[in-house]
This record gives structure tokens, sequence and C-alpha cells, in this order.
């Protein structure tokens, strides 16, 4: 029997079933549905889940339906679903789209928990923000933070506008510490290391680095300092950093990204 229905074949939706199996779940309490055959072919060949390309009235007995398409597909998505929507959850995962535009172009279907993971999911190891449309009883909301909690953390937050936020800190997060992977890897190279030596000493700092801090009850600030020896290698390479005002332009990149989870929201939520 479905039991969840995925709209959308892509990474998220094949990280988040990955993480369900891995708990139980069986490949035939999914099913996914995607318009491009190659995703579908893919989705199915990794996960051995069943695949479609259009929905049809199996949907109907579904627990929850998860909106994984790209923003901007979301209004055709959701219109191509409301006809099937009984008493399911729907739980999207989209960047931008707010509840009440979801709501609207389903109906007036309020059985909506908007999430945003993020892509260490796919290695389990993501954490996700989560909002609840208050027409979401609370075994609404269980059923959406199992199926987040399958591929990492999960954290509620009771104002959706929060979600632009969290996006950009920790749905745009990852690109932010591949720029910083890509930036140490290339100051190793620059100063001669092999190239193999020198990624592997970028990514065990930068892994060995956040262990520390999270097996620490000493703020980031407090663990940077107790690094820093006066007059030594790590001073003269943060003055560096800090005459370049980067941890400044770190803040505004991270404004800017959630003034453009904003931005989608009005630019994707309109009926046109």
């Amino acid at each position: 029997m479905i039991s969840i229905v995925f709209i959308g074949g892509g990474n998220m939706a094949r990280a988040l079933i990955g993480g369900l199996k891995a708990q139980g779940r069986a490949a035939q309490e999914f099913l996914a549905i995607d318009p491009s055959a190659e995703a579908r072919a893919r989705l199915g060949l990794d996960t051995g889940v069943r695949t479609g390309e259009t929905l049809d009235q199996s949907i109907g007995a579904a627990q929850v339906v998860v909106m994984a398409v790209k923003p901007q597909q979301m209004r055709v998505a959701a219109a191509a679903l409301r006809p099937f929507l009984r008493e399911q959850l729907v739980l999207t995962i989209a960047a931008g789209i707010r509840t009440p535009d979801l709501a609207r172009w389903l109906g007036g279907y309020r059985r909506i928990v908007r999430a945003m993971p993020n892509t260490p999911a796919l290695v389990n190891a993501g954490i996700s923000g989560l909002f609840a449309d208050a027409a979401v009883d609370a075994a609404g909301r269980n059923a959406a933070q199992a199926i987040l909690e399958a591929v990492g953390e999960v954290l509620w937050f009771d104002d959706e506008g929060l979600l632009d936020a969290v996006t950009a800190v920790s749905g745009s997060g990852p690109a932010y510490v591949f720029y910083f992977l890509e930036a140490l890897d290339r100051a190793a190279c620059e100063l001669e290391l092999p190239p193999a030596a020198a990624r592997r000493l970028a990514y065990a700092t930068f892994s060995g680095a956040v262990r520390l801090a999270q097996a620490s009850p000493l703020d980031p600030a407090t663990l940077r300092a107790q690094v820093t020896s006066k007059g030594g290698t790590t001073e003269r390479a943060l003055a560096t950093l800090e005459a370049a005002d980067v941890a400044t332009q770190l803040v505004r990149a991270v404004a800017a990204a959630a003034a453009r989870g904003r931005e989608m929201g009005e630019e994707f939520g309109k009926d046109h």
C-alpha cells in the first residue's frame, strides 16, 4: 500500500526515500511522480520504488504527499494534485513558496507543512526547518517530522517568515562551506602541497573543527581565540581576513540569500 507520494523525483526525493528505507520502510510504500523519463529511471534504479509520469487515483490512499518540485513548478504541480486531495498531509520542500499561496492553489486545502531541508540530507547529515499551518494536527506534524528526521535533524518554527532565514543559513549554507573548502584547497596547492594531500587536509580540518565545536560548551569566538596565539601564524592569517572584512561580507551574503527567498515567495506566489 502506498503511504507516501513524492511529486518530483530529484535529489531530495531520493535522499528522503533512502533515509526512510534505511529505517525499515518498504519500497512498496512509496510512489514518485516525475514527467522526466530519465529522472524516473534513475530514481527507480537507486531506490526500487514505483514511479509514474502523472498523478492517478492511487494518490488518494496515501497518507503524505511530498511536493519536491522546483519553486517555479509548484503552482502547476499543485493544480494537478488538487483533484486527488482527501485527508493527506501535504509536505512542501520548495524554497520560497509560502503556505497561503500553496493552499490557494490547492483550492483552500490547508493540511500543509512547509520544510526547508539541505543537501547533506543525501548522506543523512541534513538539518531542516519546519512550519505547520494551523490546520495540521499533531499526527500530521509527527508524520512530517518523521520524514525529515530520516535524513537529519529537525527544527520547528512558529513563524513561517523565519523559513527565509533558515533557507539562507542552512539551505544555502552548504555552498558557503564548499566555497571555503575550495579556497582552502587552492591555498594549500599554491603552497606546493600535493593536490591529494591539500584536499585531505582541507576536508579533515573543516570536519574536525566542526566536531570540536559541537562537542564543546564554548562559543565559536572563544574557540577561535584559543587557537590564536599572540604573534603566531593563526593571528597573522586572521588579521588578513579581518582586513578584508570577510566576516561582514559573509553576514551580508546570508542576508542577501534571505532577501532572495522573500523575493521568490513574491515572484512565484502570484497567480499568472
